[in-house]
């Protein structure tokens, strides 16, 4: 069975300090994630900042209001650059999350590489075409929104020669 995968990108107009102070806070998950997915992070001892050997529990609803426990380890961290989170126990075969963040002129590049597996041979592919992936589509576009919200639209205007 196949493993995909998801590529977001996306400019926040802040600092990198700003960037990475939000982003490598557990807490702050909960404030990108879209409601209907009821997600909780329920661990007790997960730590402020994301650090090599994090277990980081939450509950979350992820399709038609079935509760599912997921368990994620916070494998790798080079501050101000990357983290990556793995799956430890979960609804996927595989989760492989890279969070990176690059400073450019105007503020942060912020990149997401999610590489993934679906359980359950033909039929997972086949929920995984008919629903999750316009799902997980749908959580980082949501994401996306609520980031630019949160921080800021990138005014590409504010670049030297006013594009990318």
């Amino acid at each position: 069975m196949s493993v995909h995968s998801i590529k977001a990108v996306q400019l926040i107009p802040v600092s990198l300090a700003e960037a990475w102070n939000f982003f490598s806070s557990p807490a702050n998950l909960q404030a990108i994630t879209p409601p209907d997915l009821k997600f909780n992070i329920i661990s007790k001892h997960h730590g402020d900042r994301v650090y090599p050997g994090q277990i980081i529990e939450y509950k979350l609803r992820p399709l038609w209001g079935i509760p599912w426990y997921w368990m994620t380890e916070i494998t790798h961290v080079e501050p101000g650059k990357f983290f990556i989170d793995e799956q430890r126990y979960g609804p996927y075969s595989l989760w492989h999350h890279q969070h990176h963040f690059r400073e450019v002129e105007g503020g942060v590049e912020m990149t997401d590489i999610v590489h993934y597996k679906i359980p359950g041979w033909w039929v997972g592919e086949l929920l995984h075409g008919l629903v999750l992936k316009k799902k997980l589509d749908g959580i980082f576009a949501y994401r996306h929104t609520k980031i630019g919200e949160l921080f800021g639209k990138w005014d590409t205007a504010s670049v030297k020669g006013g594009s990318l």
